[in-house]
């Protein structure tokens, strides 16, 4: 066990929760007996910076207090170099702590969970997914899903989440199919019509919508979510069942399994993790074992 750990914070994270969750988590991994160095970033590439600055010389692990986005932030700086990861979240959405079973918006019980991992050696090799040089740990989203988040990062009023719920409001009125040419691993592109497409190294996105309720960390491939043309009525209908996983049962949806794949559509932007990677088309490839996660037995 290594005695001295990097903390990097969100302040903002968790709509202010953040600025409060680093102080009990460090004291929590203090009173283990570690040395922790806290690191707040000017903003994300400077926090960036400073994780992978700590990364290099050698920290015996990086500790993500904040959200998923907070987590997307270390995972570009631990991935692939054995360096293990600790999360403490306290976000919103938290669908990386979800899937990894990690304690939810209690700082103290994570901190002390990951003292316990320290002491026991304790980790868990799991999967990534990566688009070109970005990692990913949950899902990567297209389609009906990300032209919301692209017209709620465009909005300026309402504020929160009443904007994303505008969002949704005013693509459900232009919902079309989307003219898609997905590539599974090796094979030949296909052209098919979706209303979204999901891949999920994780389960979850969006704060517990299980859109890929049936992936796991560890089994080298992606479950692509493929929900199909339907109608405005359907798509209603089917959402509430994306909260516990049972929408994958529908008609209208289908589920693949692969270690790679192309999305290629017009207009559709890709987001990871939640952070915008650009249009499309898109490669993604799962990596195994690339993160080493704190958790204790």
């Amino acid at each position: 066990m290594t005695s001295e750990i990097t903390l990097i914070a969100n302040p903002t994270a968790g709509r202010g929760r953040g600025a409060g969750a680093a102080g009990p988590a460090a004291a929590a991994l203090r009173g283990a007996g570690l040395d922790v160095r806290t690191v707040v970033g000017a903003d994300a590439a400077d926090a960036l910076a400073r994780a992978r600055e700590a990364v290099a010389d050698g920290t015996g692990a990086l500790v993500a207090v904040g959200g998923d986005g907070m987590v997307s932030l270390a995972l570009q700086a631990v991935a692939g170099t054995g360096t293990p990861l600790g999360v403490v979240p306290v976000g919103t959405g938290n669908d990386f702590a979800r899937a990894t079973g990690l304690p939810l918006r209690d700082p103290a019980a994570a901190g002390q969970a990951i003292a316990r991992a320290l002491k026991q050696e304790s980790v868990r090799e799991i999967d990534l997914g990566r688009v070109g040089d970005r990692w990913f740990g949950t899902v990567l989203a297209s389609g009906f899903d990300s032209r919301v988040n692209d017209r709620g990062n465009r909005l300026r009023r309402p504020s929160g989440r009443l904007r994303y719920d505008l969002a949704m409001l005013v693509e459900l009125a232009a919902l079309r199919p989307i003219p898609y040419r997905v590539t599974l691993d090796d094979g030949s592109a296909t052209e098919i019509e979706a209303t979204l497409v999901a891949v999920g190294n994780g389960t979850s996105y969006g704060g517990g919508m299980r859109i890929c309720a049936g992936a796991e960390l560890d089994d080298g491939r992606f479950d692509v979510c493929v929900v199909g043309p339907c109608s405005r009525s359907t798509l209603l209908r089917v959402f509430p069942r994306v909260y516990r996983g049972t929408h994958i049962g529908h008609p209208v949806v289908a589920v693949h399994r692969a270690a790679a794949i192309t999305l290629d559509a017009d207009g559709v932007t890709g987001y990871a993790d939640g952070e915008p990677l650009g249009s499309l088309p898109l490669t993604a490839r799962t990596v195994p074992r690339a993160l080493r996660l704190l958790t204790p037995r």
